[in-house]
């Protein structure tokens, strides 16, 4: 027992050493490209550009809290963006075709991604399918019921009342709520990443599920869990994107997945499990979402800058899988 306490104090050390160099590595790059636009464009630091940009990455960095949770366990999560979909859909649909309160709309939504994050922990963490082919499925589920409930045209919400709507569009002194709200759920998450013991039984499924096994870790029950999370989080940034635009469409929150993945990869997290944490996925979504903001200032067309994103994914895993053949040679 003692030399086992030893061992997961050791692998903490070593975790906890390789997200500060991570973290810190994005930091610097952060603050470089932040000065070269700010060189660029004279709009990029203006307190409006700001705003909106902390406003845009809110929602993908929601997601991307529980994206880091699926990575670390060497999971993965492609239905996040349809889920986030089909939550802006279901409120919708509610509200407007049965008169349902916006509130208990909003409430029943983030029911269904539950579930929806339930069939993906179910169907990864206990029967044992492949994490990919999981949610995958889930992604055309869920995007197919968005396209169902709303037969295919978006769902524009009028009436609202002002409550609901401040969660997505009002502001506090002069900080929009909605990037209030991200920031509040991502320190607590990232607290309780680092200090909660545990959580700290994420990280030892994600890097060893046999030895999480037999030292007693459940790790069908944390992956279930892991996964119900991660598609509240996208329920919770779909509800909350609604509020924001008083749109509910059915194509909401496509390539969400893409840009969640690469930032949490960025930020540290590794496709083979066991390593990752919230604030460094949370400086990668902030990265990414730099950089798009100076391809918009710049003029750049939005087909340029996909391809851009598709690279950086790439880089990113490159990068990641590169380090992890280093550390094993």
């Amino acid at each position: 027992m003692e030399e086992r306490t030893l061992q997961n104090q050791k692998n903490a050390n070593t975790f906890k050493k390789l997200f500060a160099f991570r973290e810190t590595s994005v930091i610097f790059l952060i603050i470089g490209i932040t000065v070269i636009l700010s060189i660029i464009s004279p709009y990029f630091l203006t307190s409006a550009n700001l705003s909106t940009t902390a406003l845009g990455l809110s929602a993908d960095g929601i997601i991307a809290i529980g994206m880091t949770m699926v990575l670390v366990i060497g999971g993965i999560d492609l239905s996040v963006g349809s889920v986030m979909g089909l939550s802006m859909v279901t409120a919708g649909a509610l509200y407007i075709f049965f008169g349902v309160n916006i509130w208990l709309a909003a409430l029943i939504a983030l029911g269904v991604a539950l579930l929806c994050g339930l069939f993906n922990g179910y169907f990864i963490g206990k029967i044992g399918l492949s994490p990919l082919i999981a949610t995958l499925g889930m992604m055309s589920i869920a995007r197919g019921a968005a396209y169902v409930l709303t037969e295919g045209s978006p769902l524009s919400l009028s009436g609202v009342s002002e409550e609901f709507r401040v969660l997505g569009s009002g502001d506090l002194a002069g900080i929009p709520v909605f990037v209030i709200i991200f920031v509040v759920i991502a320190v607590i998450a990232d607290f309780l990443f680092r200090k909660s013991a545990p959580l700290r039984n994420v990280y030892y499924t994600g890097s060893n599920e046999k030895a999480a096994l037999l030292s007693g870790i459940n790790t069908a029950k944390i992956k279930m869990i892991v996964y119900i999370v991660c598609a509240l989080l996208a329920g919770i940034a779909g509800v909350l994107s609604l509020s924001r635009f008083n749109v509910a469409a059915p194509n909401a929150g496509v390539g969400t997945e893409m840009r969640v993945i690469s930032a949490c990869v960025i930020g540290g997290a590794s496709l083979t499990g066991g390593e990752g944490t919230v604030f460094g996925s949370i400086l990668g979504v902030i990265l990414l979402n730099i950089i798009n903001n100076g391809l918009v200032l710049m003029s750049v067309s939005v087909y340029w800058q996909d391809l851009i994103s598709g690279a950086i994914l790439i880089l990113a895993v490159t990068i990641d899988q590169l380090s992890h053949r280093k550390k094993g040679n």
